[in-house]
C-alpha cells in the first residue's frame, strides 16, 4: 500500500503510455493485417494466373482431341494451389472435365473464366472456369501476423515498465514526500523548514529543488507575519474587552429606560437604539445602524400628515433640548402608526462641542385613542337610532333624543324604570327569559321585538343589547340600541308579493312555483306517493291580443286564473309562468302510477270543462280553449325542479299538435327528440363558427336541357354525422334564430361564386337562385345587407334571383313589397317558391314585383296521373302568362312530366331528370359540356 501511495503519478504515466502505445499499435496492426492479407491474395492470384496461362495450350489441345483423362490430369495439378479449389472445362454446351480440391467444403470467394481456343487460334472451342477460395491464404497470413503482434505487445509493455520505474524513482517518490510535508505544516501551529531526502547530485538543481527552496522562503516570511499578528491581537483583545464592558454598561442603562431611545452622530446617522425604539420603529439596531434618522424615525403631523422637521437638525441649530407635541405620528416600518410624545437633546464632549443627538420618545397611542373613544361615544349616543343605558339591575339610567322621538316617552318618564314599561304583550315570558339568558351567558342579544309606544301603538323594533363589563368581568351596564322597522317590514312584504306573485292574476309566479316544486320533490323522496304537473296554455291567445288589444287579453287571463283555482283541491298550486301559460301542481296523489295519472287527468278534464263557459270581456263574450300537458313526478325519483316542468311543457306542445283544446301526457320519445334537437343546435352553432357548410348547385334548364341558371342548396358536412340533410337542420335553425347567420353566409358565398362566373365567358350567363327565409327577409337591414354583399363581391345583381315562399306574405305585406321594390330597382329578381301550397292571395300577388312563379314539386309528382295536379299546374302557367311572369317547375324526374309541362306551356325545369344537386366542380363541368 505504501508503494501505491508513493507511485500515483508513476502509475498514471504508465497508464498513459500504455493507452497511447496500444492505440497506435491497434491502428498500425489493422492496416498491417489488411496489407498482408491483400499482399498474400495478390501473390496467390499471380501464381494461379501463371499456372493457367502455362496450362492453357495443353488444355486446348486435350479439349480439341477430347482427351478427358488428359484434361483431368492437367486440372488436378491446378487445384493443388492454396487458392484454386475447383476447375471446370466446358465445351460443346456441356461440362467436359470438373476437378475439385479434395475435402474442400468452404465458401467460394471468386469464380472467373477464360476462353479455350483451338490449336490454330482461330475459333473458341470451350471455356475454362476457375473457382477460388481465400480461406487458406487468409489463415496463413493471420497466423504470421498473430506472432508479430504478440512480439510487439511484449515490447510495448516492457517499454512502459521502464518508463514507470524511471518516473517513480526520480520524480513521484520525492513529490509525494514533499506533499506530505506541506500537508503536515498546514495543520500544525509550528512552522519548520522543508527537506526532501534525495541522492547527492552534481552542481545542477532540478525543479523539485527549486520548489523546496521557494516553499522554505514562504515559510520564513509566514513565521515573521505570525509573530507580528500575535502582538497586535493581544493589544486588540485588551481594547475590545474594555469596549465590551462599556457597551454592556450602556446597554443595561438603555434597557432599563421605559421610553424609546435613539442616538445619532452629528450627521444624523443612527448609532444606538434600545429595544423599545426597535419595537416602535420596526427597525432592529443592526438594520438601522448608519442610516439617516428620518429613514428610521419617520414622523408626520397627525392632522395634516405633513412631514415633521428632523429633530437632529433642530437640536444642532438651537444647541439645546427640543420637544415635539403629542399630535406627532410615528410611521413604523411594518405600516403601523403610533401617537408619540418625544424630546431630543444634544450629546456633548468635554469641550462642549456637539457630537450627536439622543432622542427619547414614548407611545401615547392608547391615551389618545381613549380620548377619541370618549368623543366618539358622545357623538354615537346621539345617533339616529334609539338608545338607552341601564345598570346591571336593568334600571334605565339614560336615553338619547332618538329614543324620545321613536317611543314618544320623555327622559323623565323612563329614567329609573325598567324596559318592562315598553312591553306590547305579543311575546310570552319564555321569550324574555331566553333574552335574559343570552345576556347573562353571552353578554349580547339581537333580534326583532314588538314594543309599545307611549300612545299605545304596537310597532316592530330591531333591538341590540350589549353588556358592559368591568376589569373583573362583572356586568356593570347594558346598552340597548333599537330602530323602528315598521316601514321595512311593510316594504319587505310588498317586495315578497312582487317577487313571488304575478301582479295581474295574483297567482304564484314562476319563482314561487319552482320553490314549491323543489320542496315537493324533496318531500317526495320520503314516500312513494306521486305528484303531477299540468301545463295549461291558452289557444290562439296572440290573436286575441292582436285583434282586441292587450287590455282584453288581461281581462281573459284574470278570469282564467279564477276558474283554474276553482278546479283545484286545498293544498294544490296554480301559478302563472308568463303570458298565457299556467301551471297546476297536484300533490299527494296515489302511489300507483296509473291511478295517479287518472287523478291528474280528471283535474285536466275539469280545466277543459271550465273553458266551455264563455268569458266576459268589454267587447262582449269570448270563447277560449286551452291545451294541457301532464307529467307525473315524485315517488322517490330524484330530479331537479326544471325537469318535470320541461316534460309538462313538451306534453303541452304535443296537445297543440293534436289539434288544441285537448290534453296529452308526456312521452319519453318527446324528451329524446328535445335532447337530440339540443345536441344538434350546439353542433349547428359550432358549424357556423368552423365553417362546416358548403354549397351544392342544381341546374335550371330550358327545353331539352340547356342550362340557364342554378338554385343554391345548402349542405352541412358534419365531422361525425357526415352530410346532414337540410330538412333536419334548417327548421331547427329557423326556430333558434341561427338561420340569420346561416342565410347571410349562403348569400355571401353565392354572390362570391356568381362574381367568379362573371369572369368566365362560358359560365357568365348563369343566374343563381338563393332561398331567403321569412325571418331573414323580415330583418330591418335586409335590403342594405343584400346590396352590401353585392357591392363587396362585385356580383352582377341582374343574375341574382331571391326565392321567397308564400308563407312570408301573411304578415306585413306592405313592408315586403317595399323591400322587394328597393332590391328590384338595383336589378335583383324574385321568384315565388312553392306557389299554390300556401297563401296564394291574388290581390297581393298582382302587387308583388315578382319575376317568376315556381310550380311546387308536390303538383309535379303526380301531374301525369292526377287531373287535379294537372289542372293546378296549368292554372299556374296561365296565371304567370297573364301577369307577364316566367314559370319554372321543380321536382321534374320523368320525361313524361317534362313533356306534359311543355304541352301546358312550361318550358323551364329543375329536377333529377336533368341533374341532381352537384358540387361546384361537377356543376361547372356539366355546364360547359351541355
Amino acid at each position: 500500500m505504501g508503494f501505491l501511495r508513493y507511485s500515483v503519478l508513476a502509475v498514471r504515466v504508465l497508464v498513459w503510455v500504455l493507452l497511447a502505445s496500444l492505440a497506435v499499435f491497434a491502428l498500425t496492426s489493422t492496416f498491417g493485417i489488411a496489407y498482408e492479407r491483400n499482399n498474400a491474395l495478390r501473390h496467390a492470384h499471380a501464381d494461379v494466373q501463371n499456372a493457367v496461362e502455362q496450362s492453357l495450350s495443353a488444355i486446348a489441345m486435350s479439349l480439341w482431341q477430347y482427351d478427358v483423362s488428359g484434361l483431368n490430369a492437367l486440372l488436378s495439378g491446378m487445384v493443388h494451389s492454396d487458392v484454386v479449389v475447383r476447375v471446370e472445362v466446358l465445351g460443346l454446351g456441356k461440362t467436359v472435365a470438373d476437378v475439385r480440391q479434395p475435402g474442400f467444403s468452404g465458401p467460394i470467394d471468386r469464380v472467373w473464366s477464360l476462353p479455350v481456343l483451338a490449336p490454330d487460334k482461330k475459333a473458341t472451342i470451350g471455356s475454362l472456369r476457375i473457382s477460388e477460395s481465400y480461406a487458406e491464404v487468409n489463415a496463413k497470413a493471420a497466423e504470421t501476423l498473430t506472432t508479430l503482434i504478440l512480439i510487439d505487445l511484449v515490447k510495448i509493455v516492457g517499454l512502459a515498465l521502464v518508463l514507470f520505474t524511471i518516473v517513480y524513482r526520480q520524480v513521484a517518490r520525492h513529490l509525494h514526500q514533499l506533499a506530505m510535508e506541506v500537508t503536515r505544516l498546514g495543520s500544525s501551529d509550528t512552522v519548520a523548514a522543508l527537506s526532501v531526502a534525495r541522492k547527492k547530485r552534481g552542481n545542477y538543481r532540478d525543479e523539485i529543488d527549486i520548489l523546496v527552496d521557494a516553499l522554505n522562503r514562504f515559510l520564513t516570511e509566514r513565521n515573521e507575519e505570525m509573530r507580528r499578528r500575535s502582538a497586535a491581537d493581544k493589544q486588540r483583545r485588551l481594547a475590545e474587552q474594555a469596549l465590551v464592558q462599556s457597551e454592556e454598561n450602556l446597554a443595561i442603562t438603555l434597557h432599563s429606560i421605559g421610553d424609546a431611545v435613539i442616538a445619532t452622530d452629528r450627521a444624523g446617522r443612527v448609532t444606538r437604539m434600545n429595544p423599545t425604539a426597535e419595537r416602535l420603529s420596526g427597525w432592529t439596531l443592526g438594520e438601522a445602524l448608519g442610516r439617516p434618522l428620518p429613514e428610521v424615525f419617520a414622523i408626520v403631523n397627525a392632522s395634516t400628515r405633513e412631514v415633521v422637521v428632523d429633530p437632529v437638525q433642530r437640536v444642532i441649530e438651537h444647541g439645546q433640548v427640543v420637544g415635539l407635541a403629542n399630535h406627532t405620528v410615528l410611521l413604523a416600518r411594518d405600516g403601523q402608526e403610533y401617537k408619540i410624545s418625544d424630546s431630543a437633546a444634544p450629546i456633548c464632549q468635554a469641550d462642549g462641542s456637539i457630537v450627536g443627538v439622543v432622542l427619547v420618545f414614548s407611545d401615547v397611542t392608547e391615551k389618545y385613542q381613549a380620548q377619541e373613544e370618549l368623543r366618539i361615544a358622545a357623538c354615537a349616543f346621539e345617533s339616529q337610532q334609539g338608545m338607552f343605558i341601564t345598570n346591571a339591575e336593568r334600571v334605565i339610567l339614560r336615553v338619547n333624543q332618538a329614543f324620545i322621538q321613536i317611543t314618544g316617552f320623555g327622559a323623565e318618564e323612563v329614567v329609573g324604570k325598567t324596559p318592562r314599561l315598553f312591553r306590547s304583550g305579543r311575546h310570552d315570558e319564555r321569550f324574555y327569559a331566553l333574552m335574559s339568558q343570552a345576556l347573562d351567558k353571552e353578554g349580547a342579544w339581537a333580534g326583532e321585538i314588538w314594543n309599545r309606544r307611549k300612545s299605545g301603538e304596537v310597532y316592530p323594533q330591531w333591538l341590540s343589547i350589549s353588556a358592559s363589563k368591568d376589569n373583573a368581568g362583572a356586568t356593570t351596564h347594558f346598552v340597548a340600541i333599537f330602530s323602528d322597522i315598521s316601514e321595512r317590514l311593510n316594504a319587505q312584504a310588498q317586495i315578497d308579493r312582487l317577487a313571488f306573485y304575478d301582479p295581474l292574476t295574483q297567482l304564484p309566479n314562476r319563482r314561487l312555483l319552482l320553490d314549491r316544486l323543489a320542496q315537493s320533490l324533496h318531500i317526495s323522496t320520503r314516500h312513494t306517493r306521486k305528484n303531477a304537473l299540468l301545463f295549461v296554455d291558452l289557444d290562439n291567445f296572440r290573436t286575441l291580443n292582436d285583434t282586441l288589444g292587450h287590455h282584453q287579453g288581461d281581462l281573459l287571463l284574470m278570469q282564467v286564473a279564477q276558474r283554474l283555482k276553482a278546479c283545484l283541491r286545498d293544498g294544490d298550486t296554480v301559478a302563472r309562468l308568463g303570458s298565457d301559460e299556467f301551471v297546476v301542481m297536484l300533490e299527494n296523489l296515489s302511489e300507483d302510477e296509473l291511478e295517479a295519472a287518472t287523478q291528474a287527468e280528471t283535474v285536466g278534464d275539469n280545466v277543459l270543462q271550465a273553458f266551455h263557459r264563455d268569458f266576459t270581456l268589454d267587447h262582449g263574450v269570448y270563447h277560449a280553449t286551452s291545451s294541457i300537458g301532464i307529467t307525473l313526478f315524485g315517488g322517490g325519483i330524484l330530479e331537479n325542479s326544471e325537469q318535470p316542468l320541461k316534460r309538462a311543457e313538451l306534453a303541452m306542445f304535443q296537445a297543440k299538435a293534436a289539434g288544441r283544446n285537448t290534453l296529452r301526457f308526456f312521452e319519453t320519445q318527446m324528451q329524446a327528440d328535445v335532447s337530440a334537437n339540443a345536441s344538434m343546435e350546439a353542433d349547428l352553432r359550432e358549424a357556423i363558427t368552423k365553417q362546416q357548410f358548403l354549397l351544392h348547385f342544381q341546374p335550371q334548364v330550358v327545353g331539352t336541357g340547356r342550362i340557364t341558371g342554378v338554385e343554391v342548396l345548402l349542405r352541412w358536412q358534419h365531422p361525425d354525422r357526415g352530410m346532414v340533410s337540410p330538412g333536419e337542420f334548417i327548421p331547427l335553425a329557423e326556430k333558434c334564430g341561427l338561420i340569420l347567420p346561416i342565410g347571410q353566409w349562403v348569400l355571401q358565398a353565392a354572390c362570391t361564386q356568381l362574381a367568379a362566373w362573371a369572369m368566365q365567358p362560358d359560365l357568365a350567363h348563369l343566374s343563381m337562385a338563393v332561398n331567403v327565409s321569412a325571418r331573414q327577409f323580415k330583418q330591418a337591414d335586409f335590403v342594405d345587407s343584400v346590396l352590401a354583399t353585392l357591392a363587396q363581391t362585385r356580383a352582377p345583381a341582374k343574375l341574382l334571383k331571391l326565392e321567397l315562399t308564400e308563407s312570408m306574405l301573411v304578415d306585413d305585406v306592405e313592408a315586403i313589397i317595399a323591400k322587394m321594390g328597393a332590391l328590384k330597382a338595383r336589378g335583383v329578381s324574385f321568384s315565388l317558391d312553392d306557389f299554390g301550397t300556401g297563401y296564394s292571395s291574388l290581390s297581393y300577388l298582382k302587387r308583388l314585383p315578382l319575376d317568376q312563379l315556381k310550380i311546387d314539386q308536390g303538383f309535379v309528382k303526380n301531374i301525369v296521373s292526377d287531373p287535379n295536379d294537372a289542372a293546378i299546374a296549368k292554372m299556374v302557367v296561365v296565371l304567370a302568362e297573364s301577369m307577364g311572369l316566367s314559370v319554372i317547375a321543380e321536382g321534374v324526374e320523368l320525361q313524361a312530366q317534362a313533356e306534359f309541362l311543355a304541352h301546358q306551356g312550361c318550358h323551364a325545369y329543375q329536377g333529377y331528370l336533368f341533374s341532381r344537386p352537384l358540387p361546384l366542380d361537377a356543376l361547372e363541368s356539366l355546364a360547359r359540356s351541355v
